[in-house]
């Protein structure tokens, strides 16, 4: 029984226990439910929102509001409960007026009428105990878009701008912006305002205040210049969003106002760069990228590189971090390949490109990459060729070009044309590359892949290399134009096939040979009178762009041979074909070149009823054709991103942006003076002894100078604080304080004395004469100063 019945307490005990514990933590949710619970909302308790808004209780209120919340952050809309939490936002409960507050800032910019009844609460708030309360009802205040209020905003970023918390002053240079926007004509006051948070020495509050002045009064960076040094001093302690704004903000002063970094680096600009360049190391990528841009256009030469290895280290971030520095460092490799070609800074392009090509295994594709990761990564790896690098680079581009991306595969082609004319150890590579592409099945390859051949057997041919590469016959120019020429069946591709046809043309006369003679048509190749019968069979069928062509390479045979009557009969053929074409570029064409082969074959020549004209001889003829336009040119248009500005929208969309460039250099930049301000003035020194002489004629004191401190010039007194031109040292306290009744005792002694010599005086002073009394007085004089 005894057992049992203590067995009953325990469990009475128990429940008692969890109840009271139930009713203690109801308002924490740790009893009745965790804070996911407010999550899950069904409809019941929603309709029951109203209810607990409009009750006495902070606890159902309270639990109103975090139900709102969780709806908000579920993407509901809960705008209907509107009228009711306006209700609230005068509640004693600090937690409640917290929510409520953030419901506002959500819902007031769609109910400002309804918002604009409690103003007078959100102004009252503004001196509300808790800094989270101010920043909040400011933060509401400005969200309120209605120019009406602007005067009261206005007023209310004034008071909250001088506030002692630091989070409140950073809500204010927040609301800046805001307030502009509303009544611009309200520039004048928030530009005062904006120079007093310049003052400010919190790093909290710093970011926002660059944010708000680029919006509010970007062209006034002259009222940048006395804290100038102040701001690069804060950068490395500000947050890191206000880091961004900061950094692109001392950016644009510095292109403005400082000069162009040369041998010497500008004390001002050697500032901001050594006071950045920390940031390289932080977490933010956004950070990494503005400290990256500040370098790119402030750096001298020799420190850019410093840039490559923090955005490498980013590449591995996040998918959408990767794009964008790998369109950053597409921009800084095709400038410097630019200045390479073009003989600008040759030793420094090198150099720059060359701080990037070893890391080129870090920005290799990979399988998971999105497609514009991979064209990124292609034009990148395409810029990063070098002697040393382009064997790894020629199989990688190989392999990329089988993927089944279009502009991938193009991109990847592109690359081996270019690695074989920048390398040219690697020519015959990329010839057989090239050549096996040609073999492929797919349309997008095989017309990339004839593109490419052309170019390279274009450039080969005007510099006259007719040689193949290392003895190999299958790389020599011409017999890659025979191998296109007998494929040409199988080249479906309109750009592809009507690039073999001006290859075949331009390049078919026999002295192009390599053993100067023709092997079919008297001076004609052998494969090119064949190539002109398949398409002149095929004309109707084909694209516009092959129409053009095959009329070329008709004219083109012809004036080679005026007397075949094979080529002649073709010629005819395909002219009057094109007399009645669809396209007008294609009856443009015929009847300009029928006009023009009237002096080489009249027969191919369209009838006309007035003739009267200049007729050109054949040798002006083929002068025309074969020395005017050099063709189809390879597609380059894309890659020509270097004009993109550095650091911007427009680098990862491909296209210029909205956003300005930064002004250029100035010669000798602003005087230096200029950004002086009490932090850069050297102290002085704090004692300092002047004679009864000196001062006679005081000299006037100016703002900057230090104050003076006089001290007696007596040697006892000075002893104390100084000993053979040192401070004194002390071995402990307990000798501190004997040394100094020490010399309080020698301090009273002393005026002992003086008090009797002054009496002595006093008694004598009548028997003086005038003389004894004024040298008396200058004595005086002199010791009491």
């Amino acid at each position: 029984m005894d057992f049992n019945s203590l067995a009953e307490n325990a469990s009475r005990l128990g429940a008692r226990l969890q109840e009271t514990l139930s009713e203690q933590t109801r308002e924490l949710n740790i009893a009745r439910a965790s804070s996911s619970a407010y999550l899950d909302n069904p409809e019941d308790k929603v309709r029951n929102i109203k209810k607990q808004l409009d009750s006495n209780s902070d606890r159902e209120k309270l639990e109103a509001m975090k139900r709102l919340i969780a709806l908000i952050s579920k993407g509901r809309n809960v705008s209907e409960f509107f009228p009711q939490v306006v209700k609230n936002v005068a509640s004693h409960n600090l937690e409640v007026r917290k929510l409520v507050y953030i419901y506002l800032l959500r819902y007031a910019e769609h109910e400002p009428e309804t918002a604009l009844l409690s103003i007078n609460t959100f102004q009252k708030d503004l001196s509300d105990p808790s800094p989270l309360i101010r920043a909040m009802a400011l933060r509401l205040l400005s969200g309120l878009n209605m120019p009406v209020i602007a005067s009261i905003l206005v007023l209310a970023i004034k008071k909250t701008a001088s506030d002692v918390s630091p989070y409140v002053r950073k809500a204010a240079a927040l609301a800046l912006p805001k307030c502009y926007s509303l009544d611009p004509s309200h520039q004048p006051e928030l530009i005062q305002v904006l120079t007093n948070l310049l003052r400010d020495r919190s790093p909290l509050s710093i970011g926002a205040v660059a944010a708000a002045f680029t919006t509010v009064c970007p062209t006034r960076l002259d009222l940048l210049h006395p804290h100038y040094r102040r701001l690069c001093r804060t950068i490395i302690d500000a947050d890191e969003w206000g880091q961004v704004d900061l950094l692109d903000l001392l950016t644009r002063y510095a292109r403005t106002m400082l000069p162009r970094p040369a041998e010497e680096v500008d004390a001002d600009l050697r500032l901001l760069l050594s006071s950045a360049e920390p940031l390289f190391q932080s977490q933010n990528p956004a950070v990494v990228l503005a400290v990256a841009r500040a370098f790119y256009y402030l750096a001298p030469s020799s420190e850019v590189p410093k840039l490559v290895l923090p955005l490498l280290r980013l590449l591995h971030a996040s998918r959408e971090v990767e794009r964008v520095v790998l369109a950053y460092l597409l921009i800084a490799s095709r400038t410097l390949s630019v200045s390479r070609l073009a003989g600008g800074i040759k030793f420094f392009a090198e150099r720059q490109q060359h701080a990037i090509a070893p890391h080129y295994a870090r920005c290799l594709v990979r399988a998971d990459d999105v497609r514009q990761t991979k064209v990124a990564k292609v034009r990148l790896l395409r810029a990063l060729i070098t002697p040393e690098t382009h064997p790894a680079l020629l199989r990688e581009f190989t392999a990329y070009a089988e993927d089944a991306d279009d502009a991938l595969v193009a991109d990847s082609i592109q690359a081996i044309g270019y690695c074989a004319r920048i390398v040219p150890e690697a020519t015959q590579h990329c010839l057989s590359a090239l050549m096996g592409f040609i073999q492929s099945k797919h349309d997008s390859i095989v017309a990339n892949a004839v593109i490419v051949l052309k170019s390279l057997v274009q450039i080969r041919l005007q510099q006259q290399q007719y040689a193949p590469v290392n003895g190999d016959p299958v790389t020599s120019p011409l017999s890659i134009i025979a191998r296109l020429a007998w494929r040409i069946d199988e080249i479906r591709h309109p750009k592809a096939r009507a690039c073999v046809l001006w290859l075949v043309g331009q390049y078919a006369p026999s002295d192009v040979q390599a053993n100067g003679a023709g092997k079919g048509f008297e001076g004609i190749a052998e494969w090119a009178p064949d190539v002109l019968r398949k398409s002149v069979k095929t004309f109707v069928e084909q694209p516009s762009a092959v129409k053009l062509q095959t009329l070329t390479l008709a004219a083109k045979l012809l004036v080679l041979a005026p007397t075949n009557r094979t080529l002649s009969l073709l010629a005819r053929h395909v002219l009057a074909l094109a007399r009645y074409d669809q396209s007008v570029d294609v009856r443009d064409r015929g009847r300009m070149l029928g006009a023009l082969l009237t002096g080489v074959d009249a027969s191919v020549a369209e009838p006309l009823e007035d003739t009267a004209g200049v007729t050109l001889r054949r040798e002006q003829v083929r002068m025309v054709l074969f020395s005017g336009k050099l063709g189809v040119a390879e597609d380059v248009s894309r890659h020509n991103d270097e004009r993109l500005p550095f650091g911007t929208l427009g680098a990862v969309t491909g296209r210029e942006s909205l956003e300005s460039h930064l002004p250029d250099w100035l010669e000798e930049g602003t005087e230096p003076s200029l950004r002086d301000s009490e932090e850069d003035v050297p102290a002085g020194p704090v004692v300092t002894q002047i004679s009864s002489q000196a001062s006679v004629a005081p000299h006037p004191i100016s703002a900057r100078s230090t104050p003076i401190v006089l001290s007696p010039s007596d040697s006892r007194s000075n002893s104390f604080s100084r000993q053979n031109g040192a401070k004194s040292h002390w071995a402990d306290l307990d000798k501190f304080y004997e040394d100094t009744d020490e010399i309080e005792e020698e301090e009273e002694s002393e005026s002992e004395e003086s008090e009797e010599e002054s009496g002595e005086d006093e008694e004598s002073g009548g028997e003086e004469d005038e003389e004894s009394e004024a040298e008396d007085e200058s004595d005086d004089g002199r010791i009491h100063r």
